[in-house]
């Protein structure tokens, strides 16, 4: 039978990878995020500062493409994080379309104003939204595959985490640093994987932290080089999404349950990209 991934922000960047790497491991891959077809628009600026509505690269009906061209076959769920409704129904659709999901990805995050506005800058409703999108959507959609992956006494759960959720920014956001919204929400998800691999001991299930490092994402090119983060010295996506496509398969996601797989690191030790060497930028 074919297994099933299911990935969260899965139109570009990290999760674009993960996906197309996931297929070339054999999996069928369910893409959720809020991007269905290039082009469209919607606020995508780091700060209240100033509006950015300018079209991102990237949809899921090109990571389909990318998927389907791989010989497996694609889902496509349009949800947005911070709507915890359409989360939980792209996460039943799948479940009912395909019965099941073998590895679940959470890798989407918010995306808007806060992420690099200071603490006094930024309304408290702004903090809730990427708690939504960074914690609790990512619990919702483990809240609905766990049973059957318990059930069936094998499955993963892999969040995508990052060092601001352990490191103090180096500067305030805006400066070289980053704002509270994307720490505090990065800090959450991380606690949920030593949670779950207590919870989930003998069952054949994991759930593992990713680190994915500095990687030179479509936004980070086109969106983050005002706030001192422009991608030169960074990491391919491919690098990450070669990690997790190892790290889904052949239980390794057992052996790192709980604990923290640094991605880039893993790439370059097993040679999944040949020539590939991690980032030296931490975040």
């Amino acid at each position: 039978m074919t297994t099933v991934a299911l990935v969260t922000g899965a139109s570009r960047g990290i999760g674009k990878a993960c996906a197309v790497h996931l297929a070339r491991r054999g999996f069928d891959v369910a893409l959720l995020a809020r991007t269905n077809v290039e082009g469209e628009r919607r606020e995508h600026s780091s700060t209240l500062a100033r509006s950015d509505t300018s079209p991102l690269p990237g949809s899921l009906a090109t990571t389909a493409d990318l998927v389907r061209a791989e010989g497996q076959e694609a889902l496509t769920l349009v949800a947005d994080l911070t709507d915890r409704a359409t989360v939980a129904a792209a996460g039943a659709t799948v479940l009912e379309r395909w019965g099941r999901v073998d590895v679940l990805v959470n890798n989407g995050r918010y995306i808007g104003p806060g992420h690099m506005d200071r603490v006094v800058d930024t309304p408290l409703e702004l903090l809730d939204k990427h708690l939504e999108a960074n914690v609790m959507a990512p619990l919702v959609l483990a809240k609905l595959v766990l049973p059957q992956m318990v059930e069936r006494g094998s499955g993963a759960v892999l969040n995508v985490t990052s060092s601001v959720a352990w490191m103090d920014p180096p500067a305030a956001a805006g400066a070289g640093g980053w704002g509270l919204g994307y720490a505090f929400s990065k800090g959450a998800l991380h606690r949920v994987a030593g949670v779950l691999h207590a919870e989930l001991q003998g069952t054949g299930v994991a759930c593992v932290n990713v680190d994915p490092g500095y990687v030179a994402t479509e936004r980070m090119i086109q969106d983050m080089g005002a706030f001192g983060f422009d991608g030169r010295d960074a990491a391919p996506p491919d690098a990450v999404g070669a990690a997790v496509a190892w790290l889904a398969c052949d239980d390794h996601a057992r052996e790192w349950s709980g604990k923290v797989f640094v991605a880039q690191e893993m790439c370059a030790r097993l040679g999944l990209i040949p020539g590939f060497t991690p980032a030296t930028n931490p975040v």
